[in-house]
């Protein structure tokens, strides 16, 4: 017999949110992590509205700014601001969201090692979950999430300016694949810039432009890191029989936005609805999570992979579109988590979002893809 119910390899978001559902449910559950918490992580460390509604508890004690107002700009030479009706994302940081969720993984009853790992083939489980993110063995071992290409984002933190309290700043288009960002913190901004794998070794300069572009001292950089986006093709597989992948394990990093806390809060909820019913008798397998994600994650992806397609080939018609107030009204929406992906639109949200996706058609037919294709998601 199982010494464990559940075993979870990884302790980020994804991790110990599914160890909070799973204790609190009544299942036996270990949770293992190589760090010692507090740790920091590489990432933008904005929370979206929609994501935190997915948690069973508030994250304020973590939170350190909340942002209602956005300022987006296309290369630096065409800028918008646009504000809205509630917080479109919670600004924290890495280290102290994900002590915290640990925490509440503990309290409900999990079983945290910290400072240890081990083989995800060789748990004693009923159920094992791989939650190690993009550079954990877990999905290897257990031979899922094989398909999965990466971009990559390079990011720094400068001292904190009034100026930037309440706002968050994307800069389109200035690299391929993606975008730069101002984020504000309690005691600094963290600025950064991210996009297709192979722009790499532009990040740098880049991320300096960035800066004087804003008006930010590029050389008062602290903690400057670099790191890679998981990013989920079709087909990949995320289940096998009482085994599965979760949050950037599973590559289920939103391929445009790069954000991959909500996907990762959602995985967690998935998945434990599929183990809890294995654990009770009433599935053999994790096939029903699998399932899950088709339905309510990967529509979210193919929406992500088709703004990157139409601001990579139309840069200028994307932005225009972007930049309509009733384009913002369906964005506000799905921050919010109102809707929950761009296809629920109605009226004119739903022309215009149908216009993006037009020239993402386009854009993929102009560079020789075609969609739904691992080609056409790479690109």
């Amino acid at each position: 017999m199982a010494t464990y119910d559940v075993a979870i390899l990884g302790a980020g978001p994804a991790g110990s949110t599914a160890a909070y559902r799973l204790a609190t449910a009544g299942a036996s559950v270990l949770l293992l992590d190589k760090a010692t918490f507090p740790r920091d992580k590489p990432c933008g460390g904005g929370v979206t509205g929609r994501a935190a509604r997915l948690l069973p508890f508030s994250i304020q004690p973590v939170v350190e700014d909340a942002v209602d107002r956005l300022e987006c700009g296309l290369r630096y030479r065409h800028r918008i601001t646009r504000r809205s009706r509630g917080p479109l994302a919670y600004m924290t940081q890495r280290r102290r969201l994900d002590h915290f969720l640990l925490q509440k993984a503990a309290e409900a009853g999990a079983e945290v090692r910290e400072g240890e790992t081990a083989d995800a083939r060789e748990l004693d489980a009923r159920i094992v979950i791989g939650a190690d993110g993009c550079n954990g063995a877990s999905a290897k071992q257990l031979g899922l999430a094989d398909g999965i290409v990466h971009g990559v984002a390079l990011e720094a933190n400068y001292p904190h300016e009034a100026r930037w309290v309440g706002a968050m700043v994307v800069e389109i288009a200035v690299i391929q694949g993606g975008y730069g960002w101002i984020f504000p913190k309690g005691d600094h901004l963290n600025v950064g810039v991210g996009g297709n794998g192979e722009e790499g070794p532009r990040l740098r300069a880049e991320l300096r432009r960035m800066c004087e572009a804003y008006g930010i001292d590029p050389d008062a950089a602290r903690e400057t890191r670099g790191y890679r986006l998981p990013q989920r093709l079709p087909g990949s597989l995320l289940a096998r029989g009482t085994t599965a992948v979760i949050g950037d394990a599973a590559g289920l990093v939103d391929p445009f936005t790069g954000d991959g806390m909500y996907e990762a809060f959602l995985s967690a909820r998935l998945v434990t609805d599929a183990a809890l019913d294995v654990l009770a008798g009433r599935a053999e397998n994790l096939d029903a999570y699998q399932a899950a994600v088709e339905r309510r994650i990967t529509p979210l992806t193919r929406a992500g992979w088709g703004a990157k397609r139409a601001f990579e080939r139309f840069p200028r018609a994307t932005y225009a579109l972007i930049r309509l107030p009733v384009t913002f009204r369906a964005l506000d929406k799905l921050l919010q988590g109102d809707m929950s992906d761009p296809a629920k639109a109605r009226g004119l949200e739903r022309a215009a979002i149908l216009a993006i996706y037009v020239l993402s058609r386009v854009g993929g037919r102009a560079i020789g893809l075609t969609a739904g294709s691992r080609s056409a998601a790479s690109a």
